[in-house]
């Protein structure tokens, strides 16, 4: 019988799988809000609720608390984060800063195929409007990704890996309060239509019209979740 490889004795890998998977468990339920903002999140609890051993758990918190979807409470474990205007205020102006750069330079750089995926993620995000109507919205598994999947071929030729990752982890972040948001919006052709005017400007590549347009639909959330001071 052949010997084991090196590798094959390293459980490294096991626990990174385990700690992917309580990531992404956590971070769903954080999104989908079955966690609520503020709430304690004790490792104990966490071990029952999602039948996954504490050292990928405690490893998957403090993972999650760089992305800022939790806080750290010093010695006393963590919690989620609170929904505070502060909080979306600061995520989005941060976005527009990295997206407008990404943005920039997918114009630049960006080929046939990039206008392509840009044109594609839109048609697909249209179709699943059209199908579902009034009833579109953040929440379904597949809208979620069809409506990022969008988001991220605007940029997809920005050429950085950590660019793109950071404007992803950002606009995690401001999924809560967009859920917040959609529950005002129940017209489609609305929210198509903002697309359509965010798609077509980014691919006549004319940059400081497809900034506007991007910044203005980035702060749309802000706007409509703190009416009173979306515009401070």
């Amino acid at each position: 019988m052949a010997r084991p490889l090196a590798a094959d004795l390293n459980p490294a890998p096991v626990q990174d799988t385990l700690t992917d998977r309580a990531i992404a468990m956590i971070q769903r339920d954080i999104l989908a809000g079955s966690l609520q903002p503020g709430s304690r999140l004790g490792v104990v609890g966490l071990v029952q609720r999602y039948g996954i051993g504490a050292t990928p758990v405690r490893e998957a918190l403090s993972r999650l608390a760089s992305r800022d979807l939790i806080i750290a409470i010093g010695q006393r474990g963590f919690r989620v984060a609170p929904l505070e205007r502060s909080d979306l205020a600061d995520i989005t102006n941060t976005r527009c800063v990295l997206e407008t750069e990404a943005l920039r330079l997918s114009i630049e750089n960006g080929a046939d195929a990039w206008e392509a995926a840009v044109l594609a993620s839109f048609h697909r995000l249209k179709r699943y409007v059209a199908r579902h109507g009034s009833a579109f919205g953040e929440g379904t598994e597949e809208f979620d990704e069809l409506h990022k999947t969008f988001h991220s071929e605007l940029i997809g030729a920005a050429g950085s890996a950590r660019l793109k990752q950071a404007i992803s982890d950002l606009y995690d972040q401001a999924y809560r309060y967009r859920r917040i948001m959609m529950k005002q919006l129940s017209d489609p052709d609305r929210f198509i239509a903002s697309h359509q005017r965010l798609a077509d400007r980014v691919l006549e590549r004319g940059f400081e019209a497809a900034r506007a347009e991007l910044v203005a639909h980035i702060h749309s959330t802000l706007k409509y979740v703190y009416p009173e001071t979306g515009n401070q």
